[in-house]
């Protein structure tokens, strides 16, 4: 292919265009072969303008996963906070002190989900799991009863929220066996990220 030398004064406005543009202009370039970091860029039509956006605002992040590395006893008939303290992942060191807590610039939705089990439960008592914001009860699985004596129970629950920057998510756990009951490590999990495009 021959090069063409470009005038004096440059490209004129509107002279690159879908007919003037070879695809080898990018069928010839290096393919990454990895997710794009967060830093890397695209270029896109802001309303007619070009502009560049990083990839991080593509990503479903701010994103985190916690779990239990031992048993943690839930108070009987009260609702008990629970005390994750092993994190999977944390893109955003957003979660600390048994909380998710929405960094600044990152308001949005969210989708959060958690996990657990217990076992001891007799006929007619209940296990569930709450979702509290700021400090206060928003949501919590339909609880569930035990059918039969010595009954171990799973709950699981999720919830989407908008939410704006410094508001925090917490869970709680509730069972009325009569005495103290385990959450079990093996069974417990909190995971949550931003929704993108909603």
């Amino acid at each position: 292919m021959s090069k063409t030398q470009i005038v004096t004064g440059g490209i004129a406005d509107d002279a690159v265009s879908e007919e003037h543009l070879d695809a080898t202009a990018i069928t010839g370039t290096t393919a990454l072969a990895e997710t794009p970091a967060s830093t890397d860029e695209l270029l896109i039509s802001d309303g007619g303008t070009l502009k560049r956006i990083d990839f991080s605002h593509i990503y479903n992040t701010p994103s985190f996963g916690v779990k239990l590395s031992s048993n943690q006893a839930l108070t009987d008939g009260t609702l008990t906070k629970i005390t994750w303290d092993s994190e999977l992942w944390d893109t955003d060191s957003a979660f600390a002190s048994n909380k998710f807590t929405v960094p600044s610039g990152k308001a949005g939705k969210y989708y959060f989900t958690t996990m657990g089990y217990t076992d001891g439960q007799d006929d007619g008592e209940h296990f569930f799991l709450a979702f509290y914001k700021n400090g206060s009860r928003i949501f919590r699985e339909v609880g569930w009863t035990a059918p039969s004596t010595n009954t171990g129970m799973r709950a699981m629950a999720s919830v989407t929220l908008d939410l704006s920057a410094g508001d925090y998510i917490e869970v709680y756990g509730y069972q009325n066996e009569g005495s103290n009951r385990d959450i079990s490590s093996d069974y417990a999990q909190f995971s949550g990220h931003k929704l993108v495009g909603v």
